[in-house]
């Protein structure tokens, strides 16, 4: 029997968080989505995006870069075109980082963080990170190939203690 689920197609996560305090060093928060094949969806990435680099084929995209969180809405915008994903790929999981060049920062010690999964208007999902405040990474999504062109979307919310990239060899571990 064949399923009628379209699955996500083009999908934006969203990341937004207040400017540190005045004459204090800036939060610095990152959206990094790896990609995974998929004859190995547990393995090591085949690829990583974040800030300064883009998916070989364009298809994962951030669109949106900030460094202090200053300016309205979302801060950071990473853009993933999963349908357009070559069928070698079978897995992609979203995280978000705080980078550590100021010293040690966790989401708890930034104001007002928001992650937000969308496809086009309906919003997938919406979290405020509080559930790992004590954290300095976290993945926050996970699409999962389910068919030749079909994607499913996973919510997902781990916390993990690593630096920006310590975090990138955690981010695709699956947990029972």
């Amino acid at each position: 029997m064949s399923s009628l689920s379209k699955g996500v197609g083009t999908v934006e996560v969203g990341l937004r968080w207040d400017p540190s305090p005045m004459g204090t060093a800036p939060h610095d928060l990152d959206i990094v989505a790896a990609t995974y094949r998929a004859d190995a969806p547990d393995g090591d990435p085949a690829y990583v995006v974040h800030f300064d680099s883009r998916s070989p084929d364009g298809t994962i995209t951030l669109t949106r870069d900030s460094r202090t969180g200053q300016g309205f809405g979302f801060d950071e915008v990473l853009k993933l075109e999963l349908t357009r994903l070559a069928p070698v790929h079978g897995r992609v999981v979203v995280g978000v980082v705080v980078q550590q060049k100021h010293g040690r920062r966790t989401f708890g010690e930034v104001a007002k963080t928001q992650v937000r999964v969308a496809e086009g208007i309906t919003e997938l999902w919406k979290d405020d990170l509080a559930a790992v405040a004590g954290s300095t990474a976290a993945v926050v999504a996970e699409f999962v190939r389910t068919g030749p062109a079909v994607w499913e979307y996973r919510p997902a919310l781990r916390g993990e203690e690593a630096d920006p990239q310590g975090f990138l060899a955690l981010m695709g571990r699956v947990t029972e």
